[in-house]
């Protein structure tokens, strides 16, 4: 299996996607799109348009019905992502924040659950311990190192989601929904985060339906219909003119 390339060519290219849920429930219509390293992409659409799932097969967890899509440079398929080599290398550039953070948190601690993702990736512990202290300091939660996440508030919990990937050092950020359930003052922060994260030249791929937060961060815009379809792509002025 050939190495995901490192140049400067688009992250991920997608054409002509199909996807139905049990081969019966269509979710996503004939899609194309390209998405560019380093800028804040958004995927904007109503409840049920897709957007949900098009970050799901971006990032490996579904695939195709048919069509096809290429991850830096080589094509990202269940048979690929088999191969220990190309899993590891995706795994390690591509991080995922799930909508509901009940389903991404499951280890006994915040320090657990931030630390979980590097040791799976055989970082020695050291760097691991670095990473956490970072990665705490960064969302500001280290007075939570030793709860529960169960036990934390919703914008708590998006914080370690968000920490837990930080870990990782992703070069791909995909992001599900961030803002769903979070008050204001969360939400204000999560904006600040996101372009943090795009400073540093982060690509950081965001599926929402949340207009002021593609309107505070994102470069560009993509429009799924309630077909699946995209309908429409562009900067946020002008997707957000038209609507």
């Amino acid at each position: 299996m050939a190495s995901l390339n490192n140049g400067s060519g688009p992250v991920f290219v997608v054409q002509d996607l199909c996807f139905a849920y049990n081969d019966q429930i269509s979710a996503l219509n004939h899609i194309n799109l390209t998405i560019h390293a380093g800028e804040i992409l958004a995927i904007l659409g109503s409840n049920g348009s897709g957007k949900s799932t098009l970050l799901k097969i971006l990032d490996g967890l579904y695939f195709p019905t048919s069509g096809r899509i290429t991850s830096f440079g080589q094509e990202l398929t269940e048979q690929a992502l088999r191969d220990d080599r190309f899993n590891f290398e995706f795994r390690s550039r591509v991080g995922f924040v799930f909508q509901d953070s009940d389903a991404q948190l499951f280890m006994p601690s915040v320090w657990d659950e931030i630390a979980f993702g590097p040791l799976q990736l055989g970082v020695d512990e050291a760097e691991v311990a670095r990473r956490v202290e970072s990665a705490l300091l960064a969302l500001h939660i280290e007075k939570l190192r030793d709860r529960p996440p169960h036990q934390l508030s919703g914008g708590e919990k998006k914080r370690v989601a968000l920490a837990s990937v930080l870990s990782l050092s992703p070069e791909v950020w995909m992001l599900d929904e961030p803002s769903a359930g979070l008050d204001p003052h969360s939400v204000s922060w999560l904006k600040d985060f996101i372009l943090a994260q795009g400073k540093a030249e982060k690509t950081i791929v965001l599926s929402t339906h949340d207009l002021a937060i593609v309107e505070a961060t994102a470069d560009r815009v993509y429009v799924l219909d309630e077909n699946h379809q995209i309908i429409a792509e562009g900067t946020p002025t002008e997707i957000l003119s038209d609507l």
